[in-house]
């Protein structure tokens, strides 16, 4: 248990770490130079590390705005990436998941046609825990518990970048790589209707724009105008994203530059990786899993359209927004809900690249309002249904493949929590 707890905390749940690994072990199988694996291991990790840095930066900027609605509207939500009391209690049941998941999905990719090995570090934890949520929610405890949570985190690991993967492959041209991330069930919607609905020849990266506007084309002055206008409308609407001896311009400008920096380390960090992991990761495919290909976080589609993600975050956001409020005002949970900001940009900027590479400009916007119809659903149902484990938590971060496999872990456990 204290080796597991170990490759756990200190591998596992580090992303640089455990991406770093794997580029030296597939660099060494390959049997490259000292000085090539060198350079790659800890090149993959900076990479991580900044895409890191990038997320927490716009994570920042949209969970201030987040919170002055949540105030606006008279919402308290835990705050944090957890709730405590269910971590303390069930930890350790995620801890055991995860890694008979890590065995599982494995076998899988070696000895079916599912060929993925899912590398998105925190979503390693983050899926069996909303899954082990369900499961208590369902009634299961001890090994039953563990042993569902386990076998539907591993199909999950697997199916859900394998699904996604042709629309991946069409929004970024490139099948080197896959996605894993809770976006696949918004970004399946998304495609879908948008191929529907829009056309591939009207691009959103090829918008035309006037040369005095040209800088619109740089997604970090773009994103930092978008998000300098969101926090004056939202601080207008509630002040108390205004600290006390501050004014609302200079928040929102801090603000907007912090999200243009932002995305300009994310995409760094994004390319640095990408170019490091890859190549590394073929040695290992070669020889453990042939044929397999990695599934990384949803940032990395956000350097193929960059101009989708913006479009994307807005359309969502405007109908989510819209949508909540008449959840909340029809009483339609039976609980009061929040705007989905962080859902909103990383899951829907997932899904209107995947939007637009199936119909353009109009799928984008279109593929992602419908998608963001389904996100607020989701986390309205995930939350009414987690009630007693971590409904604040899934309020927050929810309207997503997590919020879905939160209800169908409760309902698998609702079939077999009394055996």
């Amino acid at each position: 248990m204290d080796i597991l707890k170990f490759i756990s905390n200190n591998i596992l749940q580090d992303p640089p770490v455990l991406l770093g690994l794997i580029a030296m072990l597939g660099l060494i199988v390959q049997k490259k130079p000292i000085a090539e694996i060198v350079k790659g291991s800890m090149s993959a990790a900076f990479g991580m590390i900044i895409l890191t840095e990038g997320v927490n930066m716009l994570t920042g900027v949209v969970s201030a705005i987040n919170t002055a609605i949540q105030t606006k509207m008279g919402i308290t939500v835990a705050k944090g990436m957890t709730d405590i009391t269910f971590t303390a209690q069930y930890g350790g049941d995620v801890g055991m998941a995860m890694f008979l998941a890590l065995v599982i999905h494995i076998l899988i990719a070696r000895f079916t046609p599912i060929k993925t090995i899912f590398l998105t570090g925190h979503m390693l934890w983050w899926v069996p825990f909303v899954i082990v949520a369900g499961g208590v929610e369902g009634g299961l405890r001890g090994i039953n518990l563990i042993v569902m949570s386990a076998i539907l985190s591993a199909l999950y690991f697997s199916i859900a970048p394998w699904i996604m993967r042709k629309y991946v492959w069409a929004a970024t041209g490139d099948d080197s790589f896959l996605i894993g991330h809770p976006t696949t069930i918004l970004s399946l919607i998304s495609g879908f209707v948008a191929k529907h609905v829009g056309n591939k020849k009207h691009s959103t990266e090829d918008l035309n724009v006037p040369k005095g506007l040209s800088f619109f084309r740089d997604i970090s002055i773009t994103g930092g105008i978008v998000m300098f206008t969101v926090d004056i409308i939202v601080g207008i609407i509630a002040p108390t994203l205004v600290p006390k001896g501050s004014n609302l311009f200079t928040v929102a400008l801090n603000a907007g530059l912090t999200f243009g920096g932002g995305l300009l380390i994310l995409l760094y960090g994004v390319r640095l990786l990408v170019n490091q992991i890859i190549p590394a990761f073929q040695g290992i495919s070669e020889k453990l899993v042939p044929g397999a290909k990695p599934a990384f976080d949803v940032p990395i589609l956000f350097n193929y359209k960059p101009n989708a993600v913006i479009i994307g975050f807005l359309s969502a956001f405007i109908t989510s927004t819209i949508l909540v409020l008449i959840a909340n005002v029809t009483n339609l949970f039976g609980i009061l809900i929040v705007p989905l900001m962080i859902t909103s940009f990383f899951e829907c900027g997932g899904a209107a690249v995947i939007g637009e590479g199936q119909g353009g400009i109009k799928g984008a916007i279109i593929g992602t309002a419908v998608a963001s119809v389904a996100m607020v659903a989701l986390v309205g149902v995930s939350a009414m249904m987690m009630g007693s484990t971590i409904r604040n938590w899934i309020l927050i971060f929810g309207g997503n493949d997590l919020s879905l496999w939160s209800i169908i872990s409760k309902l698998i456990g609702s079939l077999f929590g009394g055996i």
